[in-house]
């Protein structure tokens, strides 16, 4: 997980130094293909894993039998993709000749998957399929002067080196998740509790502020960028209450901390009403900010 991560940071700060070099030097960019390639793709590619210079992972203008392509990517020893650079002043959304010479490379050399860039347009391809055409071959097209910096990021991430042999399973994730993402929102979800569903993890919990009394609880969580367990002794309300100022007072400073302590000292002997327990916990809620659940 951690090493994902460091690649997507990687990748995100790789994409925004292609951005400010397009910005910088576009006539250059749309004039010299080589320039591309060695700025623009390159950044790019190296960011995605693949050691750009060496030879057993990256190998440039490789024969096939329709001409050379401009990069072939291996893994295992095995060709796994053909990438074609053009300069650009090269529109490949509108034109379809470059998509149809980097399929021609993939297909006489029997190579499953094309990646098509300009630098900042990037197209992968499924180099054939029976009865299908080759905008159906398209997996994802990125485009980084038009996207969203988070959305091109995680598109092009596809392209890793430990992902491209699982290009085509990960592109119709993603286009199955955008697809329902959006019939759903049409139908009246908000986008906001869809990611939360999504990001929801953990056992059913119930908010203390629904509690009623009486209760018998497994567990109590406290919310810290995600629920988080904190330690309860007694499974009671009284219980949560006295876990809760444990909490308190462990972040706690100085007299506040004294204050706690002194609290807690005298609920531990005291008898005290479940309505009342019950108040005071959602009184402490509102007055630090804070999300109390259990699991029941």
């Amino acid at each position: 997980m951690k090493r994902a991560w460091a690649m997507m940071l990687g990748l995100e700060s790789a994409v925004l130094t292609v951005m400010s070099r397009i910005g910088k030097h576009r006539s250059l960019y749309e004039k010299n293909e080589e320039a591309v390639k060695q700025h623009l793709i390159g950044e790019i590619m190296t960011a995605l894993g693949w050691e750009w210079n060496n030879p057993e992972e990256v190998r440039p203008e490789e024969r096939t039998e329709d001409g050379r392509a401009d990069y072939a990517l291996f893994l295992n020893g095995e060709t796994v993709a053909f990438l074609e650079a053009k300069n650009l002043g090269v529109n490949i959304l509108k034109r379809d000749e470059p998509l149809r010479q980097l399929a021609r490379y993939c297909f006489s050399r029997g190579v499953k998957y094309g990646i098509l860039s300009n630098g900042a347009v990037w197209i992968a391809l499924k180099a054939f399929a029976e009865g299908t055409s080759l905008k159906d071959r398209v997996l994802f097209v990125v485009n980084l002067e038009e996207e969203p910096l988070e959305r091109a990021v995680l598109k092009l991430s596809m392209l890793s080196k430990e992902n491209l042999p699982k290009v085509e399973k990960l592109a119709t994730l993603l286009k199955a998740l955008e697809a329902a993402y959006s019939t759903l929102v049409s139908e009246g979800f908000s986008g906001d509790s869809l990611l939360h569903y999504l990001q929801a993890r953990g056992p059913a919990l119930l908010p203390v502020s629904a509690l009623s009394g009486g209760e018998v609880v497994k567990a109590l969580y406290i919310y810290e960028n995600g629920w988080k367990p904190v330690p309860l002794g007694d499974r009671t309300l009284k219980g949560i209450l006295l876990a809760v100022l444990d909490y308190l007072e462990a972040r706690s400073e100085g007299r506040k901390a004294e204050e706690i302590k002194k609290v807690k000292k005298f609920l531990s002997s005291t008898e005290i009403p479940e309505e009342k327990i019950l108040t005071i916990l959602r009184g402490i809620e509102e007055d630090e900010g804070l999300k109390l659940a259990v699991e029941l």
